[in-house]
């Protein structure tokens, strides 16, 4: 098949799409969960799992594309401690993160969804865009060995030698993809269901990158709350020497979540025409 041919076919598949359009805008919001890949937690599994949720506004082109926006939270954590292989555990670090996010993405029905119809009243589809988040992963530690843990901010410590002022940022993006599947529940409200994955920016969601600083110098730079929260191992298995790994830095951490939202559609929504002097 020639391109020009190839040309015509898929413009007349686009042309039919658009024909048999149903514009509109929907409205809803989400519950799930939510897990991270990352230094702590390199294979994805169902540990660690989270609250997350979030409110969603979606405008469908017609009843194959759509942009749908979000704005989403979730809770991630993880703990050297949950691992089965020695190094992790020897290493024994661990976080949490509060994390505020904001989504954009097309999507793609795989089938013609119509709002009310009894025959196109449900589709999988195709995702993928944007995210841009905040971040700032924490961790607790007996520090005074009382038995009370205090929660401290782990980027404001420099765990990993990080120079005053060099530390890394509390924003990133991530490139977001995923699959779904909508189904009517009647004419205005929709169930989809959905999993997605966030391909970060950043390798310090849970605050673990690179090597382990000198602590001498993290001391006299940050003091020493921050010297115990860079390194949490045994001290006499002596796996935390100046420039030996605390992290892998040429992998990017992953979000994962799965969640449940309710759409309500209100269809095409038209601006008002502009009123002519007579």
């Amino acid at each position: 098949m020639n391109k020009s041919i190839f040309s015509v076919l898929l413009l007349c598949v686009f042309a039919h799409t658009f024909v048999h359009a149903q514009k509109g805008i929907e409205l809803g919001g989400w519950l799930g969960a939510a897990t991270y890949y990352g230094d702590l937690k390199p294979k994805l599994n169902l540990d660690n799992v989270r609250p997350a949720g979030g409110i969603i506004f979606r405008h469908n082109f017609n009843n194959r594309i759509s942009y749908k926006g979000s704005l989403n939270y979730m809770r991630l954590s993880a703990e050297d401690s949950d691992a089965t292989n020695t190094f992790q555990q020897t290493r024994n670090l661990s976080f949490f993160s509060d994390i505020y996010d904001m989504s954009h993405q097309m999507e793609f029905n795989f089938l013609p969804f119509n709002h009310g119809s009894e025959v196109d009243f449900y589709t999988p589809y195709l995702f993928g865009g944007l995210s841009s988040f905040f971040y700032n992963p924490k961790a607790k530690i007996d520090f005074n060995q009382d038995g009370t843990n205090e929660v401290y901010t782990l980027r404001n410590l420099g765990t990993e030698g990080q120079i005053l002022g060099g530390e890394y940022g509390r924003f990133s993006m991530a490139v977001n993809f995923g699959i779904g599947l909508k189904f009517d529940i009647n004419v205005d409200w929709s169930i989809n269901i959905e999993f997605m994955g966030r391909s970060t920016f950043t390798d310090y969601l849970d605050d673990v990158s690179t090597v382990y600083p000198d602590r001498n110098r993290l001391s006299e730079l940050r003091g020493e709350i921050a010297v115990a929260l860079s390194d949490r191992s045994d001290p006499s298995l002596d796996i935390a020497a100046t420039g030996n790994q605390r992290g892998n830095a040429r992998d990017r951490d992953y979000i994962y979540t799965f969640g449940i939202s309710i759409m309500r559609f209100f269809g095409q929504l038209p601006c008002p025409k502009v009123s002519k002097n007579r």
